[in-house]
């Protein structure tokens, strides 16, 4: 049985999804949340970090699964079209499929940087495949909402944004919860779907690894290890047109 699919652990905690409407017309007020609701959100954002190597063995409990579910179901989609799916991989022989298959791609990402570069790249320790106790492969099906969606009819990839919207609610929601994820993108699509099962006209968005974690880095693991600064806001912020970047 799913996790999905199983009332007790769906009944645990209420449903993003299935809050009660507050008047006829389903509107309710919009005012601000109060000092310690905001400073508990911005705190998950700016504390929210890629976890490639600390996590712990035991398993996460299927109420909190669920809770991270929820939150991801509840993101924006473009014309409501939900193009999301989760696919929950805990099986270690599943993971370690899925482990040799990153392991081909980041030995060519590697001889993709040269000299120094290629060293540092060595030494970044990508582990949360085989380390974490959750996998959680999510998808975007191109066909969810039949061939004309709205707000999808001149952007295509519109589909796909929305996915990523469901990825950071997720993240959001582990690091509010204790919960470490770790974004794994180095690998070739069609290696995943093989060993998933997963339709062609599904696309691959994430592979996030995702387990409880004792420590976090107080600021972006690439950017304590040299690999790449965060950008000045300043010179990210244009007003009234396109402005010259060259230099990031």
């Amino acid at each position: 049985m799913s996790i999905l699919d199983d009332p007790i652990a769906a009944n645990a905690t209420p449903s993003l999804t299935e809050a009660p409407s507050g008047a006829p017309d389903h509107l309710v007020a919009a005012g601000a949340f109060s000092e310690e609701e905001r400073n508990a959100v911005y705190r998950a954002i700016e504390t929210r970090r890629d976890v490639r190597d600390q996590f712990r063995p035991d398993p996460l409990p299927d109420a909190l699964v669920r809770r991270l579910l929820e939150a991801a179901h509840a993101a924006p989609s473009v014309g409501f079209m939900q193009p999301w799916n989760f696919l929950l991989i805990r099986q270690q022989e599943t993971r370690e499929r899925v482990w040799q298959a990153f392991h081909q791609a980041n030995e060519e990402a590697c001889r993709m940087f040269e000299g120094d570069r290629r060293a540092h790249y060595q030494r970044l320790k990508l582990e949360g495949i085989r380390k974490a106790p959750l996998s959680i492969c999510i998808t975007c099906d191109t066909k969810r909402g039949g061939p004309v969606v709205l707000g999808r009819t001149h952007n295509p990839a519109t589909d796909v944004y929305s996915t990523v919207c469901a990825v950071q609610n997720l993240w959001l929601a582990a690091r509010a919860e204790g919960v470490g994820v770790g974004w794994v993108s180095i690998f070739h699509e069609e290696a995943i779907k093989a060993i998933l099962g997963i339709p062609e006209h599904v696309k691959i968005v994430a592979w996030l690894c995702v387990g409880y974690v004792d420590e976090l880095y107080d600021m972006p693991e690439l950017a304590v290890k040299g690999w790449r600064e965060r950008l000045p806001l300043d010179k990210l912020v244009f007003e009234e047109g396109w402005q010259d970047c060259e230099d990031m």
